[in-house]
């Protein structure tokens, strides 16, 4: 086991793991830019050390920063937390040329997917269903016009190295083709450097669902279930929830030991999320995030599990400390993403906080780095708490994350919590009926986003 680690990472998630290893008796040291200085993860490790000045370009996505203050430290492994470096192979060699431990995947595990086409004809030939479209990358508009006729319309194009809802454009019919492939294509080279783009069909009611799995790196994996993501405004995950309300226990049995089979073939280590559009009882692979999820304090509150101890554990040598048959679904769990940002039309709120309670109760986990007089910074990510609560049954679970949403206060800031309210009173919500697209519906016809 390590003696220390570095936490690669900020915020909430930075104190995610700090508290995790803590538990473990592992020291830690924490990274931060100079906007930084007084944020809780740094108060909360056992060492930290400044990388640079505030933009993130020149501190936390500093490899040689972070190299450097593993060797001041000497900290034996780096966890990257998500976002950031995360899912940087380039990143991960350097780790390893270093002599230190990446705790995550391999740096060929993470090419693999973080390239949309590989990690799709990778994921065909380990029996994973994929959506309908193109074998490859699109060259040209004749080619783009010529899979959208074959498949069907609508169709998505979208960026072979995109994310986070960038290079992503759908085409409803035939005539808006050259418009979505000429804009996917200048957003993908913008944002990701690579303009390659590829054409799947466009699901007109699917629901996103992602499964959670887990390998040992030498030839073991389990799943630990699903989780419903199809509550999204502009392609992020707002709200979260495990199991999925759409979803049967043989589905779940057949879709995670696909997963759990395909990650294990592969010798995969650590976590990682095979994420799918589901509709009308089939599932189409679209992507894999190899690292952990935002909304991973769901699946651990069914499962009784922690999974980044877990991570920890598997990147030492050691032995998944579970086995499938071991993981039996005990409740139901929601997870809200609170932002700081202003409504209706979600612009960044950084400022200071003058006031700030964290909901409790059986049931309840807030995971922030927030606390009375911290000034959010506005440079980075206006993500700033999750609120997972954990209940009997799903009815339970929604009750008790009302009564949270009404004990929290976060004064100083706009947040996105008024949404959360708004949304509890829907009774598409209350019951599960949604879909990837129903959340920018209401947003439009309540609050005129467009």
């Amino acid at each position: 086991m390590f003696n220390k680690i570095l936490i690669a990472n900020r915020g909430e998630i930075a104190l995610r793991v700090v508290r995790a290893a803590r538990e473990m008796g592992i020291a830690t040291v924490a990274v931060h830019s100079t906007a930084d200085s007084d944020a809780m993860h740094v108060r909360m490790a056992d060492e930290s050390v400044c990388i640079g000045p505030p933009a993130g370009t020149q501190s936390y996505l500093s490899v040689p920063a972070i190299i450097s203050a593993c060797e001041i430290t000497g900290a034996e492994a780096i966890h990257p937390g998500y976002g950031f470096l995360s899912e940087n192979a380039g990143f991960v060699q350097v780790v390893e040329d270093h002599d230190l431990t990446f705790i995550g995947p391999t740096a060929e595990h993470i090419r693999i997917m973080g390239d949309k086409i590989t990690a799709k004809d990778t994921m065909k030939k380990l029996g994973v269903p994929c959506v309908p479209g193109s074998d490859g990358g699109v060259e040209t508009l004749a080619d783009a016009k010529r899979i959208g006729e074959e498949i069907g319309y609508p169709v998505i194009v979208k960026a072979t190295a995109g994310g986070g809802g960038r290079g992503m454009k759908v085409a409803q019919t035939a005539a808006d083709m050259e418009k979505a492939f000429h804009t996917a294509r200048a957003e993908g080279k913008s944002n990701f450097g690579n303009d390659e783009v590829y054409i799947e069909k466009y699901l007109t009611t699917p629901r996103h669902i992602e499964i959670q799995v887990f390998g040992d790196g030498k030839g073991r994996a389990v799943h630990l279930g699903e989780r419903d993501c199809s509550l999204q405004r502009r392609h992020q995950k707002v709200f979260e929830e495990a199991p999925g309300p759409a979803i049967s226990a043989e589905e779940r049995a057949a879709i995670g030991k696909t997963c759990a089979d395909a990650v294990a073939r592969i010798n995969y280590i650590g976590a990682g999320t095979i994420e799918f559009l589901y509709e009308n009882g089939e599932f189409y692979f679209i992507e894999m995030n190899t690292r952990l999820q935002v909304e991973h304090p769901v699946t651990e509150a069914i499962f009784n599990v922690d999974l980044v101890r877990e991570q920890i554990r598997v990147a030492s040598g050691m032995e998944l400390s579970f086995h499938q048959e071991d993981l039996k679904i005990t409740g139901h769990a929601i997870e809200v993403r609170i932002n700081a940002e202003k409504l209706p039309n979600f612009a960044p709120c950084p400022g200071r906080i003058t006031q700030y309670h964290a909901p409790g109760g059986l049931g309840v986990r807030m995971d922030s780095a927030l606390y009375d007089g911290y000034s959010i910074p506005p440079y980075y990510d206006s993500l700033i708490g999750k609120l997972i609560v954990h209940g009997r049954d799903r009815p339970e679970a929604l009750a008790r994350l009302k009564r949270a949403l009404g004990e929290l206060i976060v004064d100083g800031v706009d947040t996105t919590v008024p949404l959360f309210h708004a949304l509890l009173e829907e009774e598409d919500v209350l019951s599960g009926g949604y879909n990837i697209h129903w959340l920018e519906h209401w947003l439009e016809t309540n609050l005129g986003e467009s």
